[in-house]
């Protein structure tokens, strides 16, 4: 099967199944995460855009509270979309790990 011809599939699913499609798929990856990455001393540990010190925590609340991609991407121009979609994959995998950050964070 080719991606061109799953893509419909994957967009008639439902938000939680998108979820668990990304977090399979995101395993059978092996956990080698492109573009992010976790640096002891930096940001406090926390899992970060590769090659910078902005966390996926901060985007990732940054999008809860309703700031768009094209405003992040504004915002933080050393950013790609892939570098959002990234983060996107990896909040979606490690949920207790964002919310957990953004908590300690907001302190």
């Amino acid at each position: 099967m080719t991606l061109q011809k799953l893509e419909p599939e994957l967009l008639a699913l439902t938000p939680n199944e998108k979820a668990q499609a990304i977090q399979i798929l995101a395993q059978s990856l092996g956990n080698a995460w492109r573009g992010i990455e976790k640096t002891p001393g930096v940001c406090g540990g926390d899992a970060c855009i590769s090659g910078t010190r902005i966390p996926v925590w901060v985007l990732v609340n940054a999008r809860n509270l309703g700031i768009s991609e094209a405003q992040l991407l504004k915002d933080y121009p050393t950013l790609s979309a892939t570098d959002l979609a990234n983060a996107w994959v990896y909040a979606t995998v490690y949920p207790e790990e964002i919310t957990t950050a953004i908590r300690e964070n907001e302190e």
